[in-house]
């Protein structure tokens, strides 16, 4: 992947974001060793880019990912990021994981979390993974999939 490319990438993804109304800065990287193109977003009005629980960040990512096929003919994996939404997010649910393991650990009952993205999912699962007291399990099927987190001693 070339500089020109990323630049052109950049441009037409600022393009589509100020077609929306929104002032945004875009800068797009590419990750060699994952092969991932991370679109950097920063914006005086990023709750408008992120949407509720991002939601519409995740919809621009999608829409991203096929501007950037459009533009270079192949299919990459594209990550969308506004200001640090991601990073705040990620520590959020990782908070959310160990109150709930603890609730659970010394409640004994199972606690429930619904509404995640697989991805978001994911972040729960990794955090809990190692945990001496609790484990966690998604089930159900598309929209309606939860994460419980229960006792191991139960």
């Amino acid at each position: 992947m070339n500089r020109n490319q990323l630049e052109q990438i950049e441009k037409e993804a600022l393009n589509l974001i100020v077609d929306l109304g929104v002032e945004a800065a875009v800068e797009a990287s590419f990750d060699e060793e994952s092969g991932v193109i991370n679109l950097q977003i920063e914006s005086p009005q990023p709750a408008i880019l992120i949407g509720f629980h991002g939601e519409t960040l995740h919809a621009l990512q999608l829409i991203f990912s096929f501007l950037v096929h459009q533009i270079l003919g192949e299919w990459f994996k594209v990550w969308v990021n506004v200001g640090d939404y991601r990073q705040k997010r990620e520590e959020q649910l990782k908070k959310l994981a160990l109150n709930l393991a603890m609730k659970a650990k010394f409640s004994g009952e199972t606690q429930t979390v619904t509404g995640l993205s697989a991805a978001e999912r994911r972040i729960i699962h990794l955090t809990l993974a190692e945990h001496p007291d609790v484990f966690s399990e998604s089930e159900g099927e598309g929209r309606q999939r939860i994460i419980t987190i229960k006792p191991k001693n139960s």
